[in-house]
């Protein structure tokens, strides 16, 4: 594994690679709020020995890494279509929030696919109350800085029990790594993202790009009967659920996630 960072039109961000420089297909996966690329580690351990070169890149901001002055997800998916084209993507992938700036790479046609979408959110009804609840107290004068404050400090250890117990202790600490005042603030202009769209179910299907959404069976993170029945429609998207698995699917069902990858890689799937 190399670590390192790269700057691309001016946006630093903090990558880590796995697998063969020389590898036939490389995928950039992008991981959710707060999270940084070592979430990615053990789906990186699935894929080793297949030849796949495997990109995990921190969303700017997030473990205290630099943030650009727009924090529109349309600009980070921007951002991430350059780096994506720097490290020469074949496939790009995310995770909850980074699911969401992948989703707006292929529908604003910065990115032709495939992509593989890891329980993003298709309006803010699929959102978790929770966040929901947090934003409209975090827009509060006076109180909303110091809720995020107290959330930042108190949600690595409400999600530890979502974290397999070999990997909870680096995990919760990475959880752990962020700026209250970043994450106020990336949070706020995410949930204007999905109001200005009210749905972006058909932005994805409009894009005509081969895409896996998947979402694990117990997630917190839903669809609406009509964004459902819409994806199911949609003949370029497969809609799948990954079993035994919670929001932090990347964790939990990492051999499950590098299969995926193998699919869309068109690299047959190890036994």
């Amino acid at each position: 594994m190399a670590n390192r960072t790269r700057r691309i039109s001016g946006q630093e961000w903090d990558i880590r690679e796995w697998g063969p420089r020389g590898a036939a297909t490389t995928v950039l996966l992008l991981p959710g709020g707060m999270c940084s690329a070592t979430f990615f580690e053990d789906i990186a351990a699935a894929l080793n020995g297949a030849p796949v070169r495997f990109v995990g890149a921190t969303l700017p901001g997030f473990g205290r890494t630099p943030y650009p002055m727009d924090l529109s997800i349309e600009n980070y998916a921007a951002l991430a279509a350059r780096l994506a084209d720097d490290v020469g993507a074949d496939i790009v992938g995310g995770h909850s929030l980074g699911a969401n700036v992948a989703l707006e790479m292929v529908a604003a046609d910065q990115f032709d696919g495939p992509v593989l979408l890891l329980s993003p959110s298709f309006s803010r009804e699929d959102e978790s109350a929770a966040l929901g609840r947090l934003d409209r107290v975090g827009r509060v004068p006076g109180i909303g800085g110091l809720a995020w404050a107290v959330a930042i400090k108190a949600m690595p250890r409400a999600l530890a029990k979502s974290i397999p117990p070999s990997r909870r202790q680096a995990l919760v600490a990475d959880l752990a790594a962020n700026d209250a005042r970043f994450c106020r603030r990336i949070v706020r202009s995410y949930f204007a993202y999905l109001d200005r769209h009210g749905s972006l179910v058909p932005r994805l299907c409009a894009s005509g790009v081969k895409a896996v959404v998947a979402f694990g069976d117990n997630d917190e993170i839903g669809l609406t009967v009509h964004e459902r029945s819409g994806l199911e429609a949609c003949p370029d998207v497969a809609l799948v659920t990954i079993p035994d698995a919670t929001h932090f699917m990347v964790v939990e069902q990492p051999g499950w996630i590098a299969e995926r990858i193998l699919e869309l890689a068109g690299v047959e799937a190890r036994a």
